[in-house]
């Protein structure tokens, strides 16, 4: 099988406060080539890199707003967050922790600091992806995963370090997450001179996000921390090495190739879609939550 080899390699652009409890850097669709349509299904990808945050006795955080039509996916590096919907869902993400949420037809949601973390602070690191949701899946009922660091599989890889799989697939070992298109997301830890091999299909838009330390890409291409790799659509397999202690987050998903029709906290699949959820909201079917 072909190489996949790094289409570009993307600098974090400015990062800009969502709320006043994540300060993010935006990927997806900011920057210039990772529009929706070209990363389809990852319709958003927002990283807090490392931060400090001072203690409060106030959690910052992010007040109630909606969502409908895709799949939050929130992935805990350093920190706490806590989170409640219009539901009755909510719960504590530790460091560590993925919570997987799907928005589907329709839920108010709202997300901050964990309250004793909030008033100790320290250093905050996390990132949050959007996923689509099929047009046939949109208006399904609302649903959480809690996925603790602990359930998830890792695959040892001896002293080169492992690779901790969210959702899809890593060397026939499967991680703990459902989704309702194929996605794959994991975290690869590596000790420095560490290698991992990845195998995806050549149409899946495929990216990967350092964490932490630096890599070499296919032996040739140099990322460093808080830098992004993004996949040609050619070829299937790659490396990565480690040219010190490194976590990467590697994401990679088959096209819906469906329409795309985004609107702040929607997106969906056509204008009249749109106009029907926020009249939906604005008529209270999402439900309540207090801010």
């Amino acid at each position: 099988m072909a190489t996949k080899k790094v289409e570009m390699v993307v600098a974090p652009k400015p990062a800009h406060f969502v709320g006043d409890g994540f300060r993010v850097h935006n990927f997806i669709p900011g920057v210039s080539g990772m529009d929706m349509k070209r990363m389809d299904p990852f319709i958003m990808l927002d990283y807090n890199s490392k931060f400090h945050f001072n203690g409060t006795e106030n959690p910052r955080g992010v007040g109630v707003h909606p969502h409908r039509g895709f799949e939050t996916v929130t992935i805990a590096y350093q920190g706490k967050v806590q989170h409640h919907d219009s539901a009755g869902g909510g719960g504590i993400i530790g460091q560590g922790d993925v919570q997987w949420m799907t928005a589907a037809k329709g839920v108010l949601h709202k997300e901050y600091h964990e309250t004793d973390w909030a008033k100790e602070g320290g250093i905050f690191q996390m990132v949050q992806l959007w996923v689509n949701l099929p047009s046939k899946d949109k208006m399904s009922n609302p649903k959480y995963q809690s996925i603790k660091n602990s359930e998830m599989k890792n695959v040892d890889l001896g002293e080169n370090g492992l690779v901790e799989i969210i959702a899809g697939s890593y060397k026939d070992e499967k991680g703990p997450a459902t989704t309702f298109s194929p996605v794959h997301m994991m975290n690869a830890k590596l000790k420095k001179g560490g290698k991992a091999a990845f195998d995806f299909p050549a149409n899946f838009n495929t990216a990967a996000l350092v964490i932490e330390g630096s890599i070499l890409v296919n032996g040739e291409e140099k990322v460093k921390t808080d830098h992004l790799a993004l996949f040609k659509n050619e070829g299937e397999n790659f490396t990565i090495e480690a040219t010190e202690d490194a976590i990467v987050l590697i994401i990679s998903g088959q096209p819906l190739n469906e329409p795309i029709y985004p609107h702040g906290p929607f997106v969906m699949n056509s204008r009249e879609e749109i106009i029907q959820a926020f009249e939906d909201y604005n008529l209270g079917k999402f439900g309540y939550l207090a801010d």
